[in-house]
């Protein structure tokens, strides 16, 4: 079943590829560099016990890619101008973040067959193997890295909308708590804690 979505997945990253204008795909090749740039990091992660402070630089390797994207690409990486790229840079990188997790499950799907499904393997030190190389993959094919920038952009968007909230209440005579609680709660003045008895 594994492999049979698998190859779904691989249909459709060829149909994609087929679909999407040859100009998009330029800028495929600035997202490999970059990738190897940030593999070389977390290289040293692995190296050095598992340090974080390698992992964080991994992140940083990414913004790498505007100051070299005119080594790898040449003159079309802003041109005419950077905004006008904008939109083949990110449809690009949802291309390569695609065709990088279609690798990552190859290489699961391949370690999953010659560490467990191997009859002449160790079953318990298979598994073993099995869950060090899903960690490795975790990591090398930007799986961590994007949960983390998804863990901030949630993290962002519940401080916006806490200090609007905040903002409602301390300038619209507490309408936002009035609304989601109750009128009670909403009638106790602002440095005052509710049902606080007052000497």
């Amino acid at each position: 079943m594994l492999a049979l979505r698998f190859l779904v997945k691989v249909a459709v990253g060829v149909c994609a590829v087929a679909v999407l204008p040859a100009e998009i795909l330029d800028f495929l090749p600035l997202f490999v560099v970059v990738l190897g740039l940030s593999w070389v990091v977390i290289f040293g992660y692995f190296a050095a016990g598992l340090n974080n402070i390698f992992l964080v630089l991994s992140f940083l390797a990414w913004f790498a890619a505007i100051p070299i994207g005119h080594l790898v690409i040449g003159v079309r990486w802003c041109q005419p101008n950077a905004y006008t790229r904008l939109p083949e840079y990110v449809i690009s990188l949802a291309v390569f973040l695609y065709f990088l997790g279609l690798a990552k499950e190859f290489l699961l799907l391949l370690c999953r067959a010659i560490f467990t499904a191997c009859p002449c393997s160790d079953k318990k030190k298979g598994t073993k193997r099995l869950q060090e190389c899903i960690r490795m993959c975790f990591v090398y094919f930007f799986v961590h890295q994007l949960h983390t920038m998804e863990a901030w952009v949630v993290l962002a968007a519940n401080l916006a909308v806490s200090v609007v909230l905040a903002t409602v209440d301390q300038f619209f005579c507490n309408v936002h708590t009035w609304f989601l609680l109750n009128r009670e709660l909403a009638r106790t003045k602002h440095g005052e804690r509710y049902m606080e008895k007052s000497a």
